[in-house]
C-alpha cells in the first residue's frame, strides 16, 4: 500500500521511482529524536512501535554519509541515522497554498479498518470522530478550503521595506561597499563586471526610496547588526549543505587577521562535490581569545552548534598561525583532535613548509623578519613606480650577472615572499632593496610623495639592522634542509609519496646540526658579519642584547655567542619539533596512502601491499572486507594498460575516470585524500574564496572590515533566497520594527533623487 512522507512541507509518495522511504526506529531513545526533528506535535504522543508500523520518512531527510546502498535494489540506514534535512519554511510567504492537515490514527482505526469500511454508518467526518473518541481532537488528512489570510496593506508595506534592506545589503556586501557607501575594491572580474555607481545600486535605492526625502529614514544600528546576522546565517547555512551533503571535509585555519580592531582567523572548509570535483570554501572567522583553552571551546561550539558541523566526518585539519597565536593553535587543535580521532593533522597546500616553520618560531627577531617582507611586497606591488626603482637597484648591484639581475626582477613579480626559498631571495635581494629605500627616503627631487618616502624611510631603517641581517641569514641556512622536502609535499603526486619516505633523513640532518651548531653557527655569523660589510651597516647588538650582556658580565658573551644562544639553537630547535608535530605517524601514513593512484603504482613496479596504511580508513570503506581483492583488481587493471595509455597522475584525475564507481573502496579512498589540506586544488575556480578574501583584506580598511560582510562579499555567488531572509529577520524582531528618522545612524541612502 502507498505510503506518503511524515516529514512537514514533504510531498514525498512511496510510489517515486528511486525514494526509499525508512520506518521510525523502535528504540525509544533514537525514535524520540526522529519525532523532535519532524516538529510535529502530533507524533510525539505516539509509542515507538505505533511509529515504526504506521509512518515512514524518505531518504531526502538524512544526509548522505547516513544512507548506505548495499546494492541497485536495496538501501539501508545505518544504525545510528538520524533525519537532520527538514523545508520547514517552504510554505512561508506563499498566501495561495493550502494547508495540509496531519491525520492522527486512533486505536479503532488501526485496529480493524476493513472491518470499520464495512460496518460504519455514513456519517460526516466530524460526527464519526466525535462518535469514537470526544475527548481527542483529530485532524483529517483533508485540504482546507479557507485560503491563507491575506496580509493587510501595512503589513506588506513593512515587508516590501525589509525586503529592499536585505537587497541593498545584499548588493553593497556583493560590491564590497560598506554601509556608509563608500567603495574599496574593483577586483577586476572577480565580482559584478559593472561599476556599482550610476548602475545597479542607484536603481535600487532609487527604487525603494524615491519617496523618501532627503536623509528622512534611515534603518538603525541595532536593525543594521540583525540584517547582517540573518544574511550571514542563510548565506553560510547554503554553504554548509553542500559540506554536509560531500559526507567528508577538512577544516583550515589561517593566520589571524583584524577585523575592525579585533583579531579573527578565517575558517575554510575542503570538500568535493557529487562530481568529484574538490573545493574550498570560506566559511567564517574564529575569534582569538587570550586563553588557549576558552578559544579551543568557542571554537569546538561554533563549528558544532552555530555551524552544525559533524565532526565525526572531519578528515583533515590545518592550522597556520603566527608565532602570537601558534602556541594556542596547537592546543585548539589537540582539542579538536580529541573530538574527531580520525581526522589527521596535516599542512596547507596554500602555505610553503619553510613559511609555516619560520611563523611557528616564538622568536621576536623572526616576527620581525616576516613583518617587514610582508611590508616590503605590499609597498612595492602597490606602487609601480617603485617596483621599477628596486628593479634599477638590481640592475645597478648585479651589472656583471645580466642574467641573474633579470631572474630576481621575475621572482620579484611573483609571490616571492611565501615561496619555500623566501629568505635565500631576502639574502640575495638585500643590497639592492637597501639601495632603493635609500634612495627613496632621501628624495631630494619630490619624486615620491609622503607616505610613501616615509615608509621607505621605515623599511631601510629596519633593513639596516644586524638583528635583522643575522636573522635572515640563519633562517636561510637552517630551512635550507628542509627546502627540498617542502617542495616535493606541493609536487606531483609521486614527489609527495617520496616525501613521506625522506622525513627521516631530514630529522637526522637537523639533529645533526644541533649537536654541532657551533661549527654551523660560525658559519653562519661569518656570512651575516660579510654581508653587513658589504652594505656598510656595522655589527651593532640591538639594545635587548645589549642589556643581556651587560647584566651577565662575562668575557665570553660576545655578540656571536648571544645570537648563538638566543637565534640558532632556539630555531634549530623549533624546528624539529615543528616537524614531528605536524608529521605524525598518522600523517606519514595518509601520505602513503598515495600509492593507490595509478601513476605512482607504475613507478613502483605494482609490487607495493597498500593494505596496511589504508587500515586508516578502513571504517570510512563501503565495504571493507572487500578491499584486499579490489586493491588486486585495480593493481592489474593499470599494470596491463601501463604500456598503451598514460596512467592518472593524480588523485583528481583518478576521482574523474569513468569506471571510478566500480571500485567503491578505492573510490571513498580517493575522496578521503583528496580532502587534505596537504593536496593542493588542481583547478584555480575551486578556491575562489581564497583569493576574495585576500582582495577583501588587502582593500578595505582595518576600521571598515565586517565579518558578516566579509562572507556576503566572498560567497555571494551562493544560492541564497531573499524572501527566506526577510521572512526569518520578522520573526527574529516578532515584529517589533520601528521606522525611526532621528538619530541616524546609517546613511545607507545619501541623497535620493
Amino acid at each position: 500500500m502507498p505510503c506518503g512522507c511524515a516529514a512537514l512541507n514533504c510531498s514525498g509518495k512511496s510510489t517515486q521511482p528511486n525514494v526509499s522511504f525508512f520506518r521510525f526506529p523502535r528504540d525509544p531513545g533514537r525514535c524520540q529524536k526522529w519525532v523532535e526533528n519532524c516538529r510535529r506535535r502530533d507524533l510525539q504522543e505516539k509509542t515507538p512501535d505505533q511509529l515504526y508500523q504506521h509512518y515512514r520518512l524518505c531518504e531526502h531527510h538524512f544526509e548522505d554519509s547516513m544512507v548506505r546502498r548495499t546494492n541497485t535494489y536495496r538501501t539501508v540506514l545505518r544504525e545510528n541515522a538520524i533525519p537532520t534535512i527538514f523545508d520547514l519554511t517552504s510554505h512561508i510567504g506563499k498566501p495561495g497554498k493550502r494547508k495540509k492537515r496531519i491525520k492522527e490514527l486512533i486505536v479503532e482505526e488501526i485496529r480493524t479498518p476493513k472491518e470499520r469500511k464495512l460496518d460504519a454508518p455514513v456519517l460526516p467526518l466530524q460526527e464519526i470522530h466525535e462518535a469514537n473518541n470526544p475527548d481527542v481532537e483529530i485532524q483529517i488528512e483533508i485540504e482546507d478550503s479557507e485560503e491563507s489570510t491575506p496580509m493587510t496593506d501595512e503589513e506588506r508595506h513593512r515587508k516590501d521595506y525589509i525586503k529592499a534592506l536585505f537587497e541593498i545589503v545584499l548588493l553593497m556586501g556583493e560590491q564590497n561597499v560598506d554601509l556608509e557607501g563608500q567603495s574599496f575594491i574593483d577586483q577586476e572580474g572577480l565580482y559584478s563586471p559593472d561599476n556599482f555607481r550610476g548602475n545597479k545600486l542607484d536603481e535600487v535605492l532609487k527604487k525603494r526610496f524615491e519617496m523618501l526625502a532627503v536623509n528622512q529614514e534611515y534603518f538603525l544600528r541595532f536593525q543594521q547588526e540583525q540584517i547582517l546576522e540573518v544574511c550571514d546565517s542563510c548565506i553560510r547555512e547554503e554553504v554548509m549543505r553542500d559540506v554536509r551533503n560531500s559526507q567528508f571535509f577538512s577544516i583550515i585555519v589561517e593566520d589571524a587577521v583584524d577585523l575592525a580592531g579585533e583579531e579573527h582567523m578565517p575558517v575554510f572548509i575542503r570538500h568535493t562535490d557529487d562530481a568529484n570535483d574538490l573545493h574550498e570554501v570560506f566559511v567564517g572567522f574564529l575569534p582569538c581569545e587570550e586563553d588557549a583553552e576558552i578559544m579551543a571551546v568557542n571554537f569546538l561550539t561554533i563549528i558544532t552548534e552555530k555551524w552544525k558541523l559533524n565532526l565525526e566526518y572531519c578528515r583533515g585539519l590545518s592550522f597556520f598561525a603566527s608565532s602570537k597565536f601558534s602556541s594556542k593553535m596547537k592546543i585548539v587543535a589537540v582539542r579538536l583532535l580529541q573530538m574527531c580521532p580520525q581526522a589527521t593533522y596535516t599542512l596547507c597546500s596554500s602555505c610553503a613548509l619553510n613559511i609555516w616553520l619560520a611563523k611557528s618560531i616564538p622568536i621576536s627577531g623572526v616576527s620581525v623578519v616576516l613583518a617587514t617582507l610582508d611590508d616590503i611586497n605590499l609597498l612595492v606591488s602597490k606602487t609601480p613606480s617603485l617596483q621599477d626603482e628596486l628593479e634599477n637597484a638590481i640592475t645597478s648591484v648585479f651589472m656583471d650577472n645580466i642574467g641573474k639581475a633579470n631572474e630576481l626582477k621575475e621572482t620579484l613579480r611573483s609571490e616571492w615572499t611565501s615561496r619555500h626559498d623566501t629568505f635565500e631571495i631576502i639574502v640575495t635581494l638585500l643590497h639592492s632593496l637597501v639601495l632603493c629605500f635609500g634612495r627613496v627616503a632621501c628624495d631630494n627631487a619630490s619624486r615620491w610623495n609622503t607616505e610613501i618616502t616615509e615608509q621607505a624611510s621605515m623599511l631601510f631603517s629596519a633593513l639596516t639592522d644586524f638583528d635583522f641581517i643575522i636573522t635572515i641569514v640563519i633562517l636561510k641556512n637552517a630551512l635550507s634542509f628542509t627546502q627540498a622536502f617542502g617542495k616535493n609535499l606541493h609536487g606531483l603526486t609521486y614527489d609527495i609519496f617520496s616525501a613521506a619516505n625522506s622525513l627521516t633523513a631530514v630529522l637526522h640532518a637537523l639533529n645533526e646540526v644541533m649537536e654541532n651548531i657551533d661549527v654551523y653557527h660560525e658559519f653562519w655569523f661569518e656570512e651575516a658579519t660579510n654581508l653587513a660589510a658589504k652594505i656598510d651597516i656595522p655589527v651593532k647588538l640591538p639594545s635587548r642584547f645589549r642589556r643581556i650582556k651587560h647584566i651577565n658580565l662575562q668575557p665570553d658573551r660576545t655578540s656571536e655567542n648571544l645570537y648563538k644562544e638566543t637565534l640558532s639553537i632556539p630555531t634549530i630547535q623549533h624546528i624539529i619539533q615543528g616537524l614531528k608535530d605536524v608529521f605524525t605517524e598518522q600523517h606519514l601514513k595518509a601520505l602513503k596512502c598515495l600509492s593507490i593512484v595509478p601513476s605512482v603504482m607504475g613507478q613502483l613496479k605494482f609490487s607495493t601491499s597498500e593494505e596496511h596504511n589504508l587500515d586508516l580508513y578502513k571504517y570510512d570503506l563501503p565495504s571493507p572486507e572487500t578491499l584486499s581483492a579490489e586493491l588486486n583488481c585495480w593493481r592489474v587493471k593499470w599494470k596491463h594498460k601501463n604500456k598503451v595509455v598514460e596512467l592518472p597522475s593524480s588523485i583528481f584525475e583518478s576521482l574523474h575516470l569513468p569506471d571510478i564507481k566500480f571500485f567503491p573502496n578505492i573510490h571513498t579512498l580517493l575522496k578521503v585524500l583528496c580532502i587534505l589540506p596537504d593536496f593542493k586544488v588542481e583547478n584555480e575556480k575551486y578556491e575562489i574564496d581564497r583569493k576574495r578574501l585576500r582582495y577583501y583584506l588587502e582593500s578595505t580598511p582595518v576600521d571598515q572590515r565586517s565579518s558578516q560582510l566579509a562572507l556576503v562579499n566572498i560567497s555571494h555567488d551562493s544560492k541564497h533566497d531573499v524572501d527566506i531572509m526577510v521572512d526569518t529577520y520578522m520573526k527574529m524582531v516578532e515584529d517589533n520594527i520601528t521606522f525611526e528618522s532621528a538619530s541616524p545612524c546609517l546613511y545607507i541612502v545619501g541623497e535620493v533623487c
